[in-house]
């Protein structure tokens, strides 16, 4: 693995976050969502806020006046990228996305602040994004200048079963490619970004595998042949208290009095919301074409284990950690425990599938280059071996057709011959057996 340099000083964990009582929990959880997520980055402010200032000039020349199309922009993560968007006047921004609900909230979102949407063409679309009505769209719709795609089956959860783990694919990869192959029909030109993960390089997970997949699909030709869009990802780090994250799990487990959990002896690295909309913009806007954007973290000073995250979280809220290993214990002793100022925290074993003790950006074989940012950089795109992309996609399409069947250890192995770096971690538990 490549190592650059990284900036001092970007994991100091501020312990003068304001304590909260406990008691006062249920108002909360979407209230504090900043000042929590230094529990875990160690930051109060953007890591990437220096490189963001120093591109503005150059991002409002790329925003203002242009077209933007965000696909599942109604997440956590999307959601920030729009308001990015949003505070640099587009023509236009649109917005898609399957969840109805979350549509509604970000149009009351950004329609309520001071500066509104004048000048904007803002709009929203409860539409799949590999769903014949999004042909319709793309085909009707003015040409955009710039799509961002956050659309994805994200949770490591999701090999559990080969249902959970097909829909996986044809989200991550199946609709990636109909995606692009209607763009590239409708002689989209402009800049096409889609998010990856921390978790494709050197995978262990399924999910992780097919975000690997992903990355081929976005820069080889082997899928979408003739695609000529300026094309950039993003590798990064857990959104702490994102939509659907183990920390956001913290805040519900608070509001209903349960136990917290969290594996022993896994370590993650965690940017904020903020900084997770800063790492986007700059790939999607300033990163060059064929790259995959990446934080300048660094597994000595900003790996951090979860055990000691859930310790923090327990602590803001005035409480202290009780440490349990049986969950109906756990389960049993929230009462008795808060009467005492404690909170159980379970602590399991790192035993379920796909699941990994660290994480990293840059897998192995693969090149880190200098992006002239000072908290950003960037991997080099390495090819998969000539055919071996277009049959996973193949073989997973014809599986989803009913027309082919595969069980999971033979979709291992053929991932396996795609990404050479892939070590599944297989085992017989999974993590919705899990608290």
């Amino acid at each position: 693995m490549n190592h650059i340099a990284t900036p001092a000083g970007t994991s100091d964990f501020h312990a003068d976050a304001s304590p909260r009582s406990f008691h006062s929990m249920p108002a909360l959880p979407f209230a504090h969502l900043d000042e929590l997520a230094s529990l875990a980055t160690g930051r109060r402010t953007s890591l990437f806020a220096g490189d963001v200032a120093e591109q503005e000039s150059a991002l409002v020349d790329q925003i203002a006046g242009r077209r933007f199309l965000v696909v599942g922009g109604a997440g956590s993560i999307g959601r920030g990228v729009v308001h990015q968007i949003a505070a640099r006047r587009p023509k236009a921004l649109h917005v898609v996305d399957q969840s109805e609900n979350g549509l509604v909230e970000l149009v009351r979102d950004l329609r309520s602040r001071p500066e509104g949407l004048d000048g904007t063409d803002f709009r929203t679309f409860p539409v799949d994004y590999g769903s014949p009505v999004m042909r319709l769209l793309l085909t009707g719709s003015e040409p955009y200048d710039v799509i961002l795609n956050f659309a994805a089956i994200k949770h490591v959860r999701s090999e559990k079963d080969l249902y959970s783990l097909l829909q996986m694919f044809d989200t991550n990869l199946v609709k990636q490619v109909r995606f692009m192959e209607w763009l590239r029909d409708i002689g989209f030109m402009g800049r096409y970004f889609c998010v990856s993960t921390d978790k494709a390089a050197n995978p262990v997970s399924l999910m992780g595998a097919s975000k690997r997949l992903m990355e081929h699909v976005m820069f080889s030709e082997e899928a979408v042949a003739g695609f000529r869009a300026t094309v950039t990802s993003a590798r990064f780090a857990n959104v702490a208290f994102s939509d659907g994250s183990l920390l956001d799990g913290f805040l519900g487990r608070f509001a209903k009095r349960q136990p917290l959990a969290a594996p022993r002896d896994t370590r993650r690295y965690f940017v904020s919301l903020e900084e997770s909309s800063h790492i986007c913009l700059m790939a999607a806007l300033r990163a060059p074409d064929r790259c995959i954007v990446v934080p300048r973290l660094s597994p000595e000073n900003d790996l951090l284990e979860l055990q000691t995250v859930a310790e923090r979280v327990i602590g803001h809220f005035g409480l202290t950690p009780a440490h349990y290993t049986d969950p109906d214990a756990a389960r049993a002793a929230v009462a008795d425990e808060v009467a005492r100022g404690r909170y159980p925290l379970l602590l399991t074993p790192l035993d379920t599938a796909g699941e990994k003790p660290y994480e990293e950006f840059v897998g192995e074989g693969e090149t880190a280059v200098e992006l002239g940012f000072g908290t950003l950089y960037g991997v080099g795109y390495q090819q998969a071996p000539a055919g071996t992309v277009a049959r996973v996609l193949a073989t997973v399409n014809d599986v989803i057709a009913g027309t082919a069947s595969l069980d999971k250890s033979g979709l291992v192995s053929m991932i396996g011959d795609a990404i050479r770096q892939f070590r599944h971690h297989t085992s017989d538990s999974n993590l919705d057996q899990r608290m």
